[in-house]
């Protein structure tokens, strides 16, 4: 289940002004609101309980009740992770000591995975995991960190004996999406959902009849509303976004559980090539000299 205060805070700005307001108050006071009927709900924020009730409705909760379950859960687990000594992401700080430093790439990595894991919709993942196993073919699309993320996936996919390409080139990108078909899978990776290079490359590959599936951060995006599947990793890192570290991390989550989860689906087939393709690179490494 995706965090409520997670997603109210990435889809604010998009809501009505009146929504809008309740948002705010929502994540002002998260604490008082399992405590406040919808009428003193209302008043406080100055709006109406229909708006109240759309509202949830709007975060996928049946209605003001449900909301307050969701969020009085929430909270709960925010207690336990705070006590746990977890903290919010962390940024680039001017004489930060190593300890320091490491002890907040730890956090932020942590952070962004459980984040990402919490907004996973299983049954798009089982979607996925079963388009790419059963694919002819699969591209790779991703521009600057996203492309080493594409990068990262295309050699575990090679290690599995499945045909696929990475290009980090756009104009290569495209030449190789005009030439898939309804057998194929195209992967476009990026963190705004918004990259203009991967947009053109997996539209291309869409009209070519390809299966198309995105990794991108949770927020409406021109990437996700493409895409025939759509992935969504943790998108609440603000100030990290100047070195792409923890969206790097958590869109490496998610490449490895589809992989995990092609392997696992037809472990016969590519576990025995996984061993096979990881004993030739032994061998041949043996054969000029021993391993570096």
């Amino acid at each position: 289940m995706a965090p409520v205060l997670h997603i109210i805070a990435v889809e604010k700005n998009a809501l009505p002004r009146q929504e809008r307001r309740l948002a705010d108050f929502i994540l002002e006071n998260p604490g008082s609101i399992v405590h406040l009927g919808i009428k003193d709900l209302a008043e406080q924020c100055e709006v109406s309980p229909a708006t109240i009730t759309r509202f949830c409705k709007h975060f996928d909760c049946k209605g003001y009740p449900d909301f307050k379950v969701k969020l009085a859960s929430e909270m709960a687990h925010a207690e336990i992770t705070s006590r746990s000594g977890q903290t919010k992401y962390q940024d680039i700080v001017a004489g930060n000591p190593l300890a320091g430093i490491v002890q907040a790439m730890e956090s932020n990595h942590l952070k962004s995975i459980q984040d990402t894991t919490s907004l996973l919709d299983l049954g798009q993942l089982e979607r996925a995991v079963d388009a790419l196993c059963k694919a002819k073919r699969i591209d790779l699309y991703g521009i600057a960190t996203s492309s080493i993320v594409a990068q990262d996936f295309y050699q575990k996919l090679v290690r599995i004996g499945k045909s696929c390409t990475a290009f980090a080139d756009s104009h290569m990108q495209i030449t190789s999406a005009s030439n898939l078909g309804p057998e194929d899978v195209a992967i476009a990776i990026s963190y705004s959902g918004e990259t203009p290079e991967t947009i053109d490359a997996l539209s291309c590959a869409k009209k070519a009849g390809a299966f198309t599936i995105s990794v991108t951060s949770y927020r409406s995006s021109a990437l996700a509303a493409l895409s025939d599947i759509a992935l969504y990793s943790s998108s609440l890192e603000e100030g990290m976004r100047r070195g792409d570290m923890a969206s790097r991390i958590a869109q490496l989550h998610i490449i490895d559980i589809l992989f995990m989860g092609m392997a696992s689906r037809d472990f016969s087939t590519y576990v025995p090539r996984l061993e096979q393709s990881y004993l030739n690179v032994q061998n041949y490494r043996k054969s000029r000299g021993g391993l570096e």
